[in-house]
């Protein structure tokens, strides 16, 4: 699961550098490290509530 969260995340930092979403907080090329942050977060409660 996380590894598919971290693919669609790439993609989508990648296509906010191509082209902003223009989304309120992210309208610049330079938000990008929301994206990353947010990514981070998710991944990080995935492994918290994942059952081992």
């Amino acid at each position: 699961m996380t590894k598919i969260i971290s693919a669609i995340v790439i993609c989508a930092m990648i296509a906010h550098m191509i082209r902003p979403f223009g989304l309120p907080g992210m309208r610049r090329r330079g938000d990008v490290w929301k994206l990353a942050l947010v990514a981070f977060a998710v991944i990080a409660l995935v492994t918290a509530i994942r059952p081992e």
